[in-house]
Order: C-alpha cells, then structure tokens, then sequence
C-alpha cells in the first residue's frame, strides 16, 4: 500500500516527507498557500509560499511576511517532496498543490471553479493517485448558467434602475467576485462606485495588471448625488447598514451561488439575486475529479457527507476531511466600516 503523501493534523494538511503544511489554520514554520482568502491564507506562519499572482493580495492583508514564491507549474524540490502549483480558476493568482513523493501523487485543489472567467488563469485538470476537493456546491440543484448570461442579467438589472432613477447595489465579496463582476460590468450604462474594500483589492490587482473597468472609490466626502444611476460593487456586509441607505433610492443585488435557493435569496435580503461562484458547482465537481482519474478522493468543506456518499455509490474511494475552511462568502474577512 503506497504512504499517505499528506496527513491531517490539528494545524492542518501536513507533508512530513517536505515538512510543510497546506493551507494551515494554525501557526506553523512553513505553509504552502492556495490562495489569499482569510480561511485558507490565515496569519502566523512563519515562512509562506505561494504564486507570484497570490503573493501581493497576501501581502496586502497579512502584511510584511516572508514569503515566497513560485511560477505556475514550476517544480520545486522540499525535502523529499516535489511540489508544482497549477491554475484553480476560483480567483486571480489561486492554485492547486501538486505534491509528488516516491511517485505517489496527491493534488490538494482548495477551492476551484472549472469556467474560465476571463479574469482568473483557468483551472488545470492533474492526473494524480489522490484528490482532495472541495464540495462547497456538492448537490445536484447546483448548477450554473455560463457567466455571459449571468452578465446580461446584471447589466439589464443595471440599466432598468437607472432608467426609474435608483442606484445600484450589488453585493459580493472583496476579493475575487467583485473583480469578476467589474470584468462582466458594461462601463457604457453608468458609473462604477467601490466601497474602499473592493477598491483596495483592485488597486492590488490593477499593480499586477489584472484588466478592470474604471471605477471610483467611495469616501466619506464623495458627492453621492454626483452620479445618478450609478452601480456600487460592495461588500455583503453592508446591506441593509446605514453605509448602503446614505444612498438614497436603492435596488440591492446579491451575487452569490447560494441565489440558486430561494431560502438563502430571502435570508439575504436583497431584491435580487445572481446565481454566480468562483466556486464549482454539480457538475463542474463531478468533471474535475473525473479528469484526474484519483483512486482517492477527499472531500472538504461543503456537502461533504452527501458528496462522499453519491461518490461511493458511484464506486469512488472517497471520504470525507474535516478541515477548518469556509465556502462561498465565509471566505474572507471584510472591511465595511462606514467610514469608507
């Protein structure tokens, strides 16, 4: 029976062949990082290592850290581990873990989507002996519409309250899905606001030189009467605070895929909901672990019982992994003050 490549421990993914962790939720010397969200690129370590994409977004919320990085499939040689990071598609600079010892296989995927968004490098199908996948959308009423008719909808959503003279709110986290959503943006309708959260994150990623539109930062002495019919991209948190209703006349959007069930769309309280995620959904997950052809899969935050269970049905060697991850908007830690 081959060794396990990666154990799990109470800090995390742990490679003892390497002596490194992935994406670990305790401090520890070396972390290996999938992407910058909060709930997998966390605070403490003492070395970290990364894509050269992921590496100024960590810097900017972690701070002066030392880390390093690497070129998407570049081979790196830890101990007695090699380690390769590949494209993931969930945001700009994110990737999967290729970690090779012995010639056993293991890919760790962190979160992925398998659509190319245009913005973010396009997931990369591994072959490996095991797979660790998330399941954050792992039920079959999860399924997405291609994101050019996700942006019709917004634009159309956009310029009908423009013409009955309500701003536009829409709603999604700071980074990765607020820049996908600028990207889907049609500049031509009207002007684009940024809560300072959003902005700070374009800002990171403009210096990197990730294509976005135009757009204006919300700050404490901005006219809001400046720019009527205008659309404001902000994070989730403020809907429904003070911050939003300064605003006047609003129709709030919420882009999430958790739009695809109706009792999340009321629980957000939102007036309309865009079913859109960096995250796989049914099928996507089922392609992907498919592609990598894995004799094991491991499955992690999300429908993970009911995910492993289809999986086993289905004559895959799965099971599940408890880990400390978040899903879709549980995955980042965000900025609304009201200052901004």
């Amino acid at each position: 029976m081959a060794q396990a490549v990666l154990t799990m421990t109470d800090r995390g993914l742990y490679c003892a062949a390497g002596d490194f962790f992935i994406d670990p939720w305790r401090p520890v010397d070396r972390a290996l990082i999938t992407h910058g969200h909060a709930d997998h690129a966390r605070p403490g370590h003492r070395h970290y290592l990364c894509t050269d994409g992921c590496m100024p977004v960590m810097r900017h919320r972690l701070g002066d850290i030392v880390c390093e990085t690497v070129r998407y499939g570049e081979m790196r040689r830890i101990g007695d581990a090699e380690v390769s990071f590949h494209p993931a598609g969930h945001v700009p600079g994110s990737a999967q873990i290729r970690v090779a010892v012995g010639g056993e296989i293991w890919v760790v995927s962190g979160d992925y989507k398998v659509e190319d968004d245009g913005l973010s490098e396009a997931f990369e199908p591994l072959r490996c002996h095991t797979f660790i996948s998330e399941c954050t959308f792992g039920l079959p009423v999860f399924h997405w519409q291609r994101q050019a008719v996700v942006a019709d909808q917004i634009n159309r959503w956009w310029a009908r309250n423009m013409a009955e003279g309500r701003v536009s709110l829409l709603a999604a986290y700071s980074l990765g899905k607020a820049q996908r959503l600028l990207h889907l943006l049609d500049p031509a309708i009207g002007p684009i606001l940024t809560h300072a959260a959003v902005e700070n994150t374009n800002a990171v990623l403009r210096a990197q030189g990730v294509p976005l539109p135009d757009t204006i930062r919300i700050t404490p002495d901005l006219d809001r009467k400046a720019h009527p019919g205008a659309l404001i991209v902000a994070p989730p948190a403020v809907l429904g605070s003070p911050w939003a209703r300064r605003f006047g006349a609003l129709s709030t959007g919420y882009a999430s895929g958790w739009m695809q069930m109706r009792g999340v769309r009321r629980r957000r309280a939102a007036d309309r909901g865009f079913v859109i995620s960096d995250h796989a959904d049914w099928d996507g997950l089922l392609g992907a672990i498919k592609a990598t052809g894995a004799e094991k899969l491991y499955l992690t935050h999300g429908y993970t019982d009911i995910f492993t269970r289809y999986l086993r049905d289905q004559g895959h060697d799965a099971h599940v992994l408890a880990t400390e991850y978040g899903g879709e908007d549980g995955a980042e830690a965000e900025e609304t003050g009201d200052a901004a």
